[in-house]
């Protein structure tokens, strides 16, 4: 059984459903188990920083071994900067490392790229148990 697939639409920064012949599609589901775990909000750990007092995530995490989603929410309000780039890759990688650690993918990287003004691109490449590698890239708009 398959996934719905999401996809990202990097012109409005948001994922989606795609429907196909009337129905919801499925398949692609490790890059939907991607794009689930870096753009779903995380809750905000005691030590962020974060505005107000909505710490946001899912209310069935409080059991979970696992938190889904990623704090990459909490960079939006930041200006873009190196540091910047690198906390949104470590905020990534916290948000994948249930696919290293239940075996979905024997490795993965992620690369920051800064295109200034505003943009900030993340390439996200995984090796498949079975060796076959993949890359996918998400970008956001600092504005």
């Amino acid at each position: 059984m398959t996934d719905i697939t999401t996809v990202w639409d990097p012109d409005q920064g948001v994922g989606d459903w795609v429907i196909g012949s009337g129905d919801l599609l499925s398949g692609l589901d490790l890059q939907t188990a991607i794009y689930i775990s870096l753009f779903s909000d995380r809750k905000a750990r005691d030590d962020d920083n974060y505005d107000g007092t909505d710490r946001k995530g899912w209310w069935g995490d409080t059991d979970s071994d696992y938190e889904i989603g990623s704090r990459l929410w909490l960079l939006r309000r930041q200006k873009l900067s190196v540091n910047v780039a690198q906390q949104a890759v470590t905020y990534a990688k916290e948000a994948l490392q249930w696919l290293l650690d239940d075996n979905v993918v024997a490795s993965i990287t992620v690369t920051p790229q800064i295109i200034y003004p505003s943009r900030l691109y993340m390439t996200i490449t995984y090796q498949k148990p079975n060796l076959t590698t993949e890359t996918v890239q998400y970008y956001w708009v600092w504005e």
